[in-house]
């Protein structure tokens, strides 16, 4: 085969192209090192991904990468930007301050052979595999971090709980933990524009065997997709179908799920995770779940907003990635030794954030306030229902919408929220879809630039409630957990009490704002005109990007279209119970 395995000296650097890393099965990963040119000990930093070590983030990120340096004009500054890949890091960033950067193609994808089994435990083991093979290296100091967006960060759960000998420290940057939860099956409801379109559009774009029927690499001429040029049977073979995989296994009992869960108890390596306030539908919970439920000793949150391939760019993100990895990798004084346990971005309308401190996930100072749902007048209010009412909804439809009277002070909400809620469905399931919404004064919506939607709300949570069976050793009063494990099909006309996980949030609202709950029978759509998304996962979105529930297979209209009710009564208190914060 006709791999590069060459070693030159290039803009500062010393780069080996396509060097192979022998795994136990005796498959040989490709890897690319970005290493200084003196000789000496180093930390390395480590990717393992799907993504094309290879492909210049323009290449097929052209509107993400062209957007980004406009808006953070510091993302391209100081570097020939001639290795920027699409969610790592820029080696000409990291190696001038003492760090080797390897970047890995996992099986079957960019330069390295074999079969592509999206975020499998075998995927997990070749990363624990790698890390400890770079520990090893005569240019390594034994300290290696893990430090990348998405799906660089999602593997670096499960590769912890491997405890590889050499691992120092991970940095998760709005990384899912649970593909189950947090991505394929929100709340039971299966997600297939994300699971169906990013898979072809990001995924097998760059499959290993596309050759010369795919991208020619920017920064050295040579094929992304590796040296041969196979046929689309060959390629088809060489990957699992990811969307079927997904949709055929719609309970997190099935070992494909299960195989790719990380053990919280053994994730015992130092870890800062970053999450983003807006990143419904993949890029949050994870990033919460993690760091409360990792046994590490030595762990840090950070949350911010804007796109989720953003801050890790800018001078704020870097600068925080090297205070963590300078402290733990290289045992410099950066001051990571009063680093605040939680940095919060805190979120005001129009994009404004602000940076606090705190100690804890949630807040310990936290209001948990019920709002109550009154369907007599659509109302949402601290007072309990005195009388019973109900309001019914096509399933297919936008629902209903509750809505509060002006805040009387400005409120900060920040943290997880939960809703209790009585329903019952003229067939034998239901699909709830809730929308914490907020509203000005002359009743516009407030959106935000989300992890992906320029549209998005202020949260989100979804439940099929023939899923609405609760693990009684993992739900908290705001986080309910639901097992996944059996349906619980509804009997027609019957009330059920249902308990519905709604995605963490952070927003500050000035007085005379209001707040609204929407109950769903579809996706969240925004009122206004719809948004730009990007190419690679649609070209238009109108206030979930890509994170859409309509697969006819999951949701056959004869099961899901039927009439919802909600009802509450002194007997059915139904609410939402929001985390109110109280200033300092």
């Amino acid at each position: 085969m006709d791999y590069r395995e060459k070693s030159e000296i290039r803009d500062g650097m010393r780069i080996d192209w396509d060097m192979p890393i022998k795994m136990k099965d005796g498959l040989v990963l490709r890897c690319d090192i970005y290493r200084p040119i003196a000789e000496g000990k180093y930390p390395v930093i480590m990717t393992l991904g799907p993504y094309g070590k290879w492909l210049h983030f323009a290449d097929l990120y052209k509107s993400q990468w062209e957007r980004m340096c406009a808006d953070q004009p510091d993302v391209p500054t100081d570097s020939t930007n001639k290795y920027q890949c699409w969610e790592v890091v820029d080696p000409e960033k990291w190696v001038p301050d003492g760090y080797v950067c390897i970047r890995v193609d996992s099986r079957g994808a960019g330069r390295s052979p074999g079969i592509i089994d999206i975020w499998s435990l075998r995927e997990a083991q070749d990363l624990a595999q790698c890390v400890d093979w770079a520990g090893t290296q005569p240019w390594s100091n034994g300290k290696v971090g893990l430090n990348g967006i998405s799906y660089y960060a999602q593997n670096q759960w499960q590769t912890s709980a491997l405890q590889p000998k050499h691992l120092a420290a991970i940095c998760t940057w709005e990384g899912a933990a649970d593909f189950y939860r947090d991505m394929a099956h929100h709340g039971g409801i299966f997600n297939r524009g994300f699971v169906q379109d990013w898979s072809k559009a990001q995924v097998y774009s760059v499959q290993n065997g596309r050759g010369a029927r795919g991208f020619k690499s920017r920064m050295n001429g040579d094929w992304v997709s590796g040296p041969e040029t196979l046929s689309e049977e060959q390629l088809g073979r060489n990957r699992r179908d990811f969307y079927e995989d997904c949709i055929s296994r719609k309970l997190d009992t099935d070992p494909y799920w299960q195989s790719r869960m990380p053990d919280w108890t053994k994730v015992k390596t130092p870890l800062l995770s970053a999450a983003n306030w807006g990143g419904q539908g993949l890029h949050p919970r994870g990033n919460f779940e993690g760091f409360v439920r990792a046994a590490s000793d030595q762990k840090w949150l950070e949350v911010h907003g804007i796109e989720h391939w953003t801050h890790f760019y800018t001078n704020y993100g870097v600068e925080l990635q090297k205070k963590f990895f300078g402290h733990f990798l290289k045992g410099e004084d950066t001051g990571w030794s009063k680093q605040p346990k939680v940095l919060l971005q805190v979120r005001h309308p129009g994009e404004k954030f602000v940076e606090r401190h705190e100690n804890e996930w949630p807040l310990a100072r936290t209001n948990w306030t019920k709002f109550y749902l009154h369907p007599a007048d659509m109302a949402l209010s601290t007072a309990p229902q005195n009388a019973p009412s109900a309001v019914t909804y096509p399933g297919f439809s936008e629902g209903v919408t509750f809505l509060s009277e002006p805040l009387e002070q400005e409120t900060e909400i920040t943290g997880p929220i939960a809703a209790k809620l009585w329903v019952s469905s003229a067939t034998e399931d239901a699909d709830l879809f809730l929308v914490v919404r907020a509203f000005t004064q002359d009743l516009k919506e407030v959106t935000f630039q989300g992890a992906l939607d320029g549209h998005t709300p202020i949260a989100q949570g979804w439940l099929r409630c023939s899923h609405r069976k609760l693990d009684p050793k993992l739900t908290l009063p705001y986080r309910p957990y639901h097992t996944h494990d059996e349906e619980q099909k509804l009997a027609p006309g019957q009330v059920y009490e249902v308990d519905v996980e709604i995605w963490p949030t952070c927003i500050v609202l000035p007085k005379g704002y209001r707040l609204a709950l929407s109950v769903r029978g579809t996706d969240y759509v925004f009122p206004g005109e719809p948004g730009a998304g990007v190419a690679t996962l649609g070209k238009v979105w109108t206030g979930v990007g890509p994170f859409t529930h309509d697969d006819p297979r999951d949701r056959p209209p004869a099961v899901f279209s039927g009439d919802v009710t909600l009802h509450a009564g002194p007997d059915r208190q139904a609410f939402v119970l929001l985390p109110v914060i109280p200033k300092k």
